[in-house]
């Protein structure tokens, strides 16, 4: 292992010992709440559709809502200011509270200050800044970063901030529960607040018909700062702003659900500032405010009220013109994007988040707002697995950000001392510079190409110790890790040398078994599984060599995006004949189907794209479509023996593209009692969990699905190569393929 993927490692494992257990039980209660709360939400589908159009439509058009805000905010009363970057809003704001004398102010609900380090601004003038949220201020009073977006201590114990407290406050009788913890942040947070000069709070959308800002808490705090110091500063993104009140709706409905599983969170505020409330006279607290109203009719409006909406654009209005990053701006911040991964629940926003954010949509946001070295030092922990994708409210694609982010990465690098050589033996189109593991696993069909040809040889000297310990330091391949061992004779070949098996006359419907790099040149078993599950359903089969080509699946992985573009384009010449052949496209692994279904939308000409995802199918999804047409499936392999009981992991994109059922459906319908993995991911991810640096933490992230799977002795399950491979190193022995448990010439039949 060299001494950056060394340090790397030591830091992942550093965070996984020490805040660990608690990201890991707050993310995946969020996340299974998650699935419960939207499971009861019948227009859940309806709502992300909605949502996203409006930030479509809102961030399009963003400059005519900017002047018609800024028209509604001044129409109220209050004063706009857009800052161009950092410093231009602190700037603006230490102005502001320079003007109001202020002692102290006080914060809720504002990510956008944390990036703009405004406290840190205005603690230089002298002035006491106090964070209200609970978890924001116990970070205060730790010295520490935010972790989560929506859940900054998460990271925390409730006896580390027990004991936190203790230490730092001193109480009379030392606090203990949360109840205890509760009831004294509240006390000693009201009085701060009480005392405040200034009241600071985010926005987590501004309207621009109104000038309404909405605050969606899970504490009464935001709604505190907002309105009982006399002066309010709203501070905010420009991506913030929707066109109208009637357009809060479907975010209403989904950022609670999305973020914490909660149906509405605790409090959702909509002030139109100024607020029409008296601002609060805590010397004479008896006194009536306004005729007892607070706000609206009656409250009259209060002379002493000042509202300032700070508007910052930091990179963000660049991010629009950006045709990749552009869609970083639909996020409405609810951290479902890392509650759903796998690695963020291991190690948390400490590890996997840059300056300010934190989850998969951060390598984004750090793109766009803090430049391409903070993005890099976190986006290899995305593994691309997508399961962030159905999460996200708006629906937004972030492995494909986090992917384009990882390419612009790559070609940031110089030249390295080894690209001489490298160039000339990898057939790619990346600049030089491009860490050799990445380039390495991006081509890893070259290397199953050489592998085949010299097997057993190439075999026997992966293996042999010299060359392990010369791919971990060289090459930051994990030496724990089994290599997968090259067939002498590929798929291709055997298919060559064996035929088809069922005439055209008889042929229930053509196919094409795409060769996948992996199941031509390794899992070649699985694949004649493929071949004669697919006859017994008389489908006549066909595997030729021009389609024996990667689907870009491995390059894209690593960031390589011209190569993945250049390897779809040959898929697409192979496979796209095929199709107007009338011929079927039947995919075994997941990961390349996703990529032809999913990724080829950005690599390919959309006519192509479209063409190849309509006539392209997970293998057991064709199974399963066969037998409800009519198939006679009794030649298949059933659960009437003792091998019946299966346990099954779904691989990430199959889940994401909604291909689990097809599967379950297929094994019950003949007689498997199938029990389903509850994990989001098992940790391996392709290449993931083969490079050094993250072998520990490929190994953590599966821990839950050992735990699920590995009491019992049933057949273990997987749908991917990778997951297969896992389940391997997890339970100690082999994960099967599905189909090979179909395949009629199973010698377990």
């Amino acid at each position: 292992m060299s001494e950056s993927d060394e340090m790397r490692a030591a830091r992942i494992r550093e965070l996984m010992e020490t805040e660990g257990d608690a990201v890991a039980d707050g993310t995946r209660g969020f996340n299974a709440g998650r699935y419960e709360s939207v499971a009861d939400l019948d227009e859940y589908e309806e709502l992300k559709d909605g949502a996203r159009a409006i930030k479509e439509d809102a961030i399009g058009r963003l400059p005519e809502l900017l002047d018609r805000l800024e028209a509604a905010v001044e129409g109220n009363g209050g004063t706009v200011y857009l800052a161009e970057d950092a410093a231009d809003a602190n700037r603006y704001v230490r102005e502001v509270v320079a003007g109001k004398d202020a002692d102290r102010v006080v914060k809720s609900k504002s990510m956008t200050t944390e990036e703009l380090e405004v406290n840190e601004a205005l603690e230089a003038d002298g002035v006491e800044v106090v964070e209200t949220d609970l978890g924001e201020w116990v970070l205060q009073v730790a010295d520490e970063a935010p972790s989560h977006i929506v859940a900054p201590a998460i990271h925390k114990s409730r006896e580390g901030i027990a004991e936190l407290f203790n230490e730092r406050f001193d109480p009379e009788e030392p606090l203990e529960t949360a109840e205890e913890l509760t009831r004294f942040a509240r006390e000693r947070l009201g009085e701060l607040i009480e005392g405040a000069d200034v009241g600071m709070t985010g926005a987590n959308f501004v309207t621009a018909d109104s000038g309404t800002v909405a605050l969606v808490t899970s504490e009464g705090n935001a709604r505190k700062c907002a309105v009982v110091p006399d002066t309010h500063v709203a501070v905010a993104g420009v991506e913030k702003v929707i066109p109208s009140v009637e357009d809060l709706r479907p975010f209403v409905e989904l950022i609670g659900r999305s973020g914490t599983g909660q149906d509405i969170t605790s409090y959702v505020s909509f002030l139109t500032p100024p607020v029409a409330s008296p601002a609060v006279d805590f010397d004479d607290p008896d006194a009536p405010m306004a005729d007892g109203a607070i706000g609206g009719d009656g409250a009259g409006d209060d002379p002493d009220r000042e509202f300032h909406l700070v508007l910052v654009d930091n990179g963000r209005l660049a991010m629009r013109e950006d045709e990749d990053l552009r869609e970083t701006l639909y996020c409405i911040r609810c951290g479902a994007c890392a509650n759903s991964c796998g690695n963020f629940q291991s190690v948390g926003g400490h590890a996997f988040g840059g300056e300010t954010y934190s989850g998969g949509i951060a390598t984004g946001w750090e793109a766009g707002v803090e430049g391409l070295d903070a993005a890099a030092e976190f986006n290899d922990l995305c593994t691309g697995c997508s399961r962030c994708v159905p999460a996200c409210p708006v629906k937004i694609d972030v492995p494909w950000i986090n992917t384009v982010v990882r390419d612009r990465v790559n070609r940031t690098d110089g030249a390295g001392e080894f690209d001489f050589l490298v160039d000339g033996l990898t057939p790619d189109e990346e600049p030089g510079g491009l860490d050799r593991t990445k380039r390495l696993f991006g081509n890893f069909e070259t290397l199953a190409a050489w592998g085949s040809r010299t097997a057993p040889l190439s075999n026997w000297v992966a293996d042999s110790a010299p060359a392990r310990w010369a791919m971990d330091r060289w090459l930051g391949v994990a030496p724990e890790r089994d290599l997968p061992e090259f067939e002498r004779e590929t798929l291709v070949d055997w298919f060559a040398a064996r035929g088809s098996r069922v005439t055209a006359d008889d042929a229930r419907r053509e196919a094409v078994l795409y060769p996948d790099v992996y199941t031509n040149h390794v899992a070649v078993d699985r694949g004649k599984a493929a071949v004669r599950t697919l006859e017994a359903l008389d489908v006549r089969v066909s595997v030729p060599a021009s389609a024996a080509v990667g689907s870009g699946r491995a390059p894209l992985s690593q960031g390589m995006v011209s190569t993945a573009r250049r390897q779809a384009e040959r898929c697409r010449d192979a496979l796209v004949p095929e199709l107007e052949r009338g011929r079927d496209v039947v995919v075994v692994e997941p990961s390349d189907l996703a990529a032809i279904r999913r990724e080829y939308e950005k690599l390919l000409p959309e006519g192509d794209h479209e063409r190849l995802a309509a006539g392209s199918y997970e293998v057991l999804e064709y199974v399963y479509g066969l037998l409800e047409s009519g198939a006679d499936g009794s030649a298949l392999g059933d659960g009437d023996d003792e091998g019946g009981a299966v346990n099954y992991h779904a691989h990430c994109q199959q889940r994401t593209l909604g291909l689990e059922g097809y599967t379950v459906a297929v094994l019950e319908r003949l007689g498997h009692e199938v029990t389903t993995s509850d994990t989001e991911c098992c940790g391996m991810a392709g290449s993931f969990g083969y490079k050094s640096a993250y072998y520990e933490l490929s190994m953590d992230v599966g821990e839950p699905l050992a735990e699920q799977f590995g009491d019992d002795d049933r057949t273990a399950l997987a749908s991917g190569t990778s997951c297969c491979e896992q389940l391997g190193a997890l339970l100690g022995r082999p994960g099967t393929h599905p189909v090979e448990l179909l395949d009629p010439d199973s010698p377990d039949q």
